[in-house]
């Protein structure tokens, strides 16, 4: 495995800090003033499995070993007592995660949704959800106020995951719908 010398730092490169995998945020040359200085790397780091970010300075002769971490495709397949089970799409091992790693993103969640798992050594740590997810609403309120969509005016619908968003007036019951996994806001219908 190549190492990577402070000098050849740039964003968006993994690297492994004290046997840790952190991600290069941002990276600033510090040129000494005076003579037999060395090169000072100033960066700034964020810990990939924790996502602490933190700031740190490096000689330009030191060197890092690229970390073991792979984004592989996954399917979710259902969630239970035990947790969220998922199932590399590659390998198609199967694996699972606590309902607390996963948290506020169960309601992003349907059996057979694809996503991003974030390996590293080789086990699963974390999950990159897809840009938008499209799910059904089970429950809404009855719209009024015109039922349009010039209106600007929402109302509060349940997915058919559990999730709470608010919806556009037009929308019923059994229609599909676009959620942002990001914002958590609907984008339209599907």
């Amino acid at each position: 495995m190549a190492l990577i010398g402070a000098n050849e730092l740039k964003r968006k490169l993994l690297i492994a800090v004290e046997g840790q995998p952190y991600l290069v945020l941002d990276v600033f040359f510090a040129s000494p003033t005076a003579r037999g200085g060395a090169t000072m790397v100033r960066t700034r780091l964020r810990h990939v499995l924790t996502n602490a970010v933190m700031e740190k300075s490096f000689r330009s002769s030191e060197k890092f070993e690229e970390p073991d971490i792979e984004t592989v495709p996954a399917s979710f397949l259902y969630n239970d007592a035990e947790g969220c089970h998922f199932m590399d799409e590659k390998s198609f091992e199967q694996f699972v995660f606590s309902n607390e790693n996963v948290g506020t993103d169960r309601g992003y969640l349907k059996d057979g949704v694809s996503l991003q798992v974030l390996k590293y050594n080789g086990e699963p740590v974390s999950l990159q959800l897809p840009q938008y997810v499209e799910l059904t609403v089970t429950s809404t309120e009855l719209g009024l106020r015109g039922d349009t969509a010039a209106g600007g005016a929402t109302k509060q619908a349940t997915l058919e995951t559990g999730l709470v968003v608010r919806v556009p007036l037009f929308i019923k019951e059994g229609e599909v719908v676009r959620v942002s996994t990001q914002t958590g806001e609907v984008a339209g219908r599907a």
